[in-house]
């Protein structure tokens, strides 16, 4: 029996399409089959799309009535494991991911009396998918961005499909994923419940402020 049947996983989405689509999301089969690595280990997940909440321009935490982050933002607090789920548009993170990435910035400025950010001790992964290049570039965006806000990156944690550039068949249209996609869900799910397992039990002591 896992002894990290404790441990939780949130996915946001950052699809450009909301989840009224009738059109399948291959960001949605990434993160539902990176869940489905993560539950052996006995981790339970849950998914949200970034666009079905009004995620207001800014960089705080709050931005006043209307706004859809302090929601999402609480889910994404209270899973040890955090997935930001993204599809390559122009070579880069959608836009949408890149909201949510804006509205971490929040995170900075809320550090406790030992300069731990609210993220301190939770893992992050980050699933890209598309059929263009870009991934490790969208892998080196993100993990930066969530890394400076208080995230941990586990090793091998980033996870891509790339299909063959101006053909139309997307990952979600694969009835199984590749052999070495597979070895690589299970890889970053097995480093990313590893490393939160540790942080769960003994949190980054952080350092007190120099007055």
């Amino acid at each position: 029996m896992p002894d990290s049947a404790d441990l939780t996983a949130f996915a946001l989405n950052c699809s450009l399409r909301g989840s009224g689509s009738e059109e399948p999301s291959s960001t949605d089969r990434m993160i539902a089959d990176l869940l489905a690595e993560l539950r052996p280990h006995g981790v339970e997940g849950s998914v949200a799309r970034a666009v079905d909440h009004d995620l207001v321009p800014g960089v705080l935490s709050d931005m006043g009535p209307g706004d859809g982050w302090p929601a999402l933002r609480r889910r994404v607090l209270d899973a040890d494991i955090f997935i930001l789920g993204t599809p390559i548009w122009l070579g880069n993170p959608s836009s949408v991911a890149r909201r949510v990435l804006e509205r971490m910035d929040g995170f900075l400025s809320e550090a406790d009396d030992r300069n731990r950010m609210p993220p301190a001790g939770k893992v992050a992964l980050v699933a890209v998918v598309g059929n263009e290049d870009g991934a490790h570039a969208c892998h080196a965006a993100c993990f930066q961005a969530l890394n400076d806000v208080g995230f941990t990156i586990p090793a091998n944690a980033g996870v891509y499909w790339v299909g063959e550039a101006m053909q139309p068949r997307n990952y979600v249209d694969l009835a199984e994923p590749p052999e070495a996609l597979r070895s690589t869900l299970k890889t970053a799910s097995a480093h990313a419940v590893h490393a939160a397992r540790l942080l769960k039990r003994d949190r980054y002591a952080g350092v007190p402020s120099v007055s």
